[in-house]
């Protein structure tokens, strides 16, 4: 019996850890920095982990699979403590950061929902140039494609069945840049 919630929890575990590497891999894309203009450093990072979390949080809430997804809100956060003590933080600097990121994650995703629910290309441009591009408050060109890639992201997940999520199968769609 000990055992059999040892390996329950082994393979929620590790069901969790590859939902969680899809989200840094689709994070990490290269178009993303390159093509939309991110600035490919620790700050833009987060960004596009918040954008690219939140896009499948919605998702998963859509499944009715919430504590999957709450699981995987607290993995996404473990991985940014995890960069934070990688880059040298110290342990009171990476609780000051991460109360920070918290709520700078948060507030992301307050802000996209409502554009992404309303597939509101122009309200999600604006937000992402502020806030990923760091360009201030006009949707730039390259802000535009970013919401237009964030749209279609949503729309593939959108298309992902439960199945994919629980059987440790998911792969993050990405629209061809």
């Amino acid at each position: 019996m000990f055992f059999d919630r040892w390996r329950a929890r082994r393979a929620a575990r590790a069901l969790i850890d590859q939902i969680h590497g899809e989200i840094v891999a689709a994070a990490r894309a290269p178009a993303l920095y390159t093509l939309y203009g991110v600035p490919d450093d620790l700050d833009g990072r987060f960004e596009m982990a918040t954008l690219h979390a939140d896009l499948l949080l919605r998702r998963l809430n859509d499944l009715g699979e919430v504590d999957l997804a709450q699981d995987v809100v607290d993995r996404v956060f473990e991985g940014f403590d995890d960069a934070l003590r990688e880059k040298s933080v110290s342990d009171v600097g990476v609780a000051k950061r991460m109360t920070k990121m918290a709520g700078a994650y948060f507030g992301r995703a307050g802000v996209y929902g409502p554009a992404l629910e309303a597939q509101d290309g122009q309200a999600l441009a604006l937000a992402l140039a502020r806030n990923a591009l760091r360009v201030g408050e006009s949707a730039t060109p390259k802000a535009r494609l970013l919401a237009e890639r964030a749209l279609a992201t949503r729309r593939l997940l959108g298309q992902t069945p439960r199945a994919a999520f629980l059987s440790g199968q998911f792969r993050y769609p990405l629209p061809e840049t």
